[in-house]
Order: C-alpha cells, then sequence, then structure tokens
C-alpha cells in the first residue's frame, strides 16, 4: 500500500505484511458535540485499520481525546472536567454509532501527565525547552529543520502564544501555569499547572508505540502548528516518531444548502440522526482523503441514492460480475476510495460486493428488509385480484402499499416487496 506522506511530498510505500503498520489518528478536543467534520480522521483511521488488516498487516490505531484544553477552560470556566467528561462520552456514542468499531487504544491527555511532565523534563535536560515563571517553552531556534512538515519558513513563523518573557516569539508552551478560573491542574517541578496542547499527543503517541511508528493522521488543519511542534518536540529527544504524515481534506459547508435538512447543526450526531449512518459513510467515500468534501444537502442526498443503489442490487438476483483485484488496486495507490466506489456500482456478485462494502462499514446494505405483515397481507389481496382480473382492485392495493413507502414487484411464482 502506498499512502501520501506530507514530510515528504509523495506516496510511500508501506513495508510489506504483517508490518506492523502502527497509526496515530489525533482526535478531538472535547468541549461539544463532536462536528461532522471531527469524523473524518476516525472513519479514514477506522478504514485504513480494516483495509491493512484485509491486506493481511498487523494493523493497529491509536486515536487520542484531549480533555484539557484551553478551549475547555473556555467553554466552562471552573467546571472543565465534568464538561470534558460529558463531551467526551458524547464523542464516543457517536462514532460508536458509525457503525465502524472503535480504535484499539483511545489515550486522554489528562491519563498521560506522568509521561507528559518526563517529556518536559528530558527537553529542558537537554537545552531544548526552558521555564519561565511556571511555564515551559520549547526553543524553536533549537530545530534548525523546523517548518520541514508544513513547510513554513522558521523567519516567517508568527507567535502562537504571546508572553513577552519568552526568549523567542515563535516558541511555543509545553507546560502551562495555572489561571483563574482553570479547576483542572497537576503539581509539576515548575508548579501547579497543565500541559501545552502539543505535548500531549507527542506523550501519548510514544506511551502507545514508542519513539518510531508507521503513520501519524489528523485533518489539514493540524499540519500547523500542532503536528510541526510535534514532530520538533520528539525529533529533538532525538527520536524518529512518524514515518508517514497523512492529513485529510476538510469539509467545506454551503450554506442555506446545508441547513435545510440539519437546521445549521452539523454535528456528526445530528447527521446521523437525519441522514443514517450509511450515508455518510458513503459520502466520505465519494471524494479522495486528501481532498475537500462539499458537505451540502444536495451530496448527502447523492450519497444517499447511491445507498439505495446498493441496495438494490441486493434485491436482484447474483451475477458474477465483480473483480477483487481491481479494488486492492484503487485502495493500495493512496486509498483511492472514489474509484474504489466506481467499481462497487458495477459489481453484481453479492457474496464479493457484501465483503468490499464490509471494509467500509456499508456490509448492512445486504440486509433485505422485511415489509411489515400488514402490507404483506396487501400484497397476497392484490394477487388474488390480479387473477380474479380485478385490476382495478389491484391498482388500488399497489397505490396503497406505494402510499406506506414500498414497491410491489411482480415476481415468477408471486411477489416481492421493495423499500422504496
Amino acid at each position: 500500500m502506498r499512502p501520501y506522506n506530507t514530510l515528504t511530498r509523495r506516496v510511500e510505500e508501506l513495508p510489506p505484511p504483517p508490518g506492523p503498520i502502527r497509526m496515530y489518528f489525533c482526535g478531538p478536543t472535547v468541549y461539544q458535540r463532536a462536528h461532522i467534520g471531527n469524523a473524518r480522521p476516525f472513519v479514514l483511521g477506522m478504514w485504513l485499520r480494516t483495509w491493512l488488516r484485509q491486506r493481511g498487516y498487523d494493523a493497529t490505531l491509536v486515536h487520542n481525546i484531549t480533555d484539557v484544553n484551553d478551549k475547555i477552560y473556555e467553554a466552562a470556566p471552573n467546571a472543565s472536567a465534568e464538561l470534558a467528561a460529558r463531551a467526551t462520552q458524547w464523542y464516543l456514542d457517536d462514532t460508536r454509532d458509525l457503525g465502524l468499531g472503535m480504535p484499539d487504544l483511545m489515550p486522554k491527555a489528562t491519563e498521560s501527565i506522568a509521561s507528559i511532565v518526563r517529556f518536559i523534563e528530558e527537553l529542558i535536560e537537554g537545552g531544548y525547552a526552558y521555564a519561565v515563571e511556571g511555564d515551559v517553552y520549547f526553543r524553536v531556534a533549537r530545530d534548525a529543520r523546523y517548518g520541514r512538515l508544513s513547510g513554513q519558513r522558521p523567519d516567517q513563523v508568527e507567535e502562537q502564544e504571546p508572553n513577552p518573557l519568552k526568549e523567542d516569539p515563535r516558541d511555543f508552551a509545553l507546560w502551562k501555569a495555572e489561571k483563574p478560573g482553570e479547576d483542572t491542574w497537576w503539581d509539576s517541578p515548575w508548579g501547579r499547572g497543565r500541559p501545552g496542547w502539543h505535548i500531549e499527543c507527542s506523550a501519548m503517541a510514544e506511551d502507545a508505540f514508542g519513539p518510531v511508528f508507521e503513520i501519524h493522521g489528523g485533518g489539514l488543519d493540524l499540519v500547523f502548528p500542532h503536528h510541526e511542534n510535534e514532530l520538533a518536540q520528539s525529533s529533538a529527544l532525538g527520536h524518529e516518531f512518524a514515518r508517514i504524515w497523512t492529513h485529510n481534506g476538510m469539509l467545506a459547508f454551503g450554506g442555506e444548502k446545508m441547513s435545510k435538512s440539519l437546521g445549521n447543526d452539523v454535528s456528526l450526531r445530528n447527521v446521523l440522526d437525519t441522514w443514517g449512518r450509511e450515508v455518510a459513510l458513503l459520502f466520505f467515500m465519494s471524494a479522495h482523503w486528501r481532498k475537500p468534501i462539499d458537505f451540502t444537502d444536495d451530496t448527502l442526498a447523492q450519497a444517499k441514492a447511491q445507498v439505495e443503489g446498493f441496495r438494490n442490487v441486493f434485491r436482484t438476483p447474483s451475477e458474477a460480475v465483480g473483480d477483487w483485484s481491481a479494488l486492492g488496486a484503487a485502495l493500495d495507490d493512496d486509498f483511492n476510495t472514489p474509484e474504489a466506489l466506481a467499481l462497487l456500482h458495477g459489481w453484481r456478485d453479492h457474496e464479493l460486493l457484501r465483503d468490499a462494502l464490509g471494509v467500509f462499514g456499508l456490509a448492512s446494505l445486504a440486509e433485505q428488509e422485511e415489509a411489515p405483515a400488514e402490507l404483506v397481507e396487501l400484497a397476497e389481496r392484490r394477487v388474488a385480484a390480479r387473477e380474479a382480473k380485478d385490476f382495478d382492485e389491484a391498482d388500488r392495493l399497489r397505490d396503497e402499499i406505494a402510499v406506506a413507502g414500498w414497491e410491489v414487484r411482480d415476481e415468477a411464482g408471486g411477489f416481492r416487496l421493495v423499500p422504496k
């Protein structure tokens, strides 16, 4: 398999199976219901793990939860811990309802404080970090290759966290002294406080995998400063850290076209409740993972139509049409889901199609919904009316079935009821 690597600006060949392939995907900062955009890296990580295992790899996925952060303090002054706990459970519930399973490990920043403190201590000992009045900052100037992931020129990096006591405006926080309204804090060699955002992920990733692993994933918005700073921290300790960096494209929202169905609530929960998980997953399949994707009523309706198209295949007799090797070629080439999707729309082999859709959590499209008993009775009465040549009554019964949302299809030896 050959995913695109943001660090090298080219596709990279993964080692042959069984690997291992260790993946760390940045998860949410938990202070509200997860946005539908937060679901894209989650979905991509789960799909990659499934496909890699299908290809014979020993694949592991770690997806962290940032449960201590400035955004949480701002959303709930003096009550951030309670909000973080609630929002964490929301995220777990909502992503579980996508039907993809869950990552192998979901570490929380608040459970990793000891590792974070040790990491910072090593950076200070090596001269890569310094303490000032309870805060600790990373010396960006010590990293001669700073900017290599994002393409940022070190002499043009803007200050991320203003503080007149910093040695260099570009330096970023590893530890932050406790401030009024911040109810979560830990004791440290630099006083009471809590970690900065970037050091959390470096520590959690290395707790899970050690100083080197194969893939680090996240949204395109994380390339700078988050991932750039992660790379700088870990490299300073002589760690190779992630070999391949994957960054998914962002969602583009369509204003009124989006709001009609969702009422401007673009939470993952509302999308699942309004459109269903199968539509959401097929929507994500429709664009290459590195590209932006329009999120509107129109694109969701297109995804729903494709969902129904696959269901209709399973309502017709199976035919020996499908090529697993072609699917493999599409997914092994930078995980090209639009090409894979186009292939699957031409498949008619039920077993093969069910297995392929299963990679994306969509094997449920092969399940046939049972018609309610009262509609079956109407369809049987329609058969009797047709046999009696009472075609007006047969048409009336067909229309009554249609009003209930089902279509009656005549077949040799009887009929079949299909959801419309």
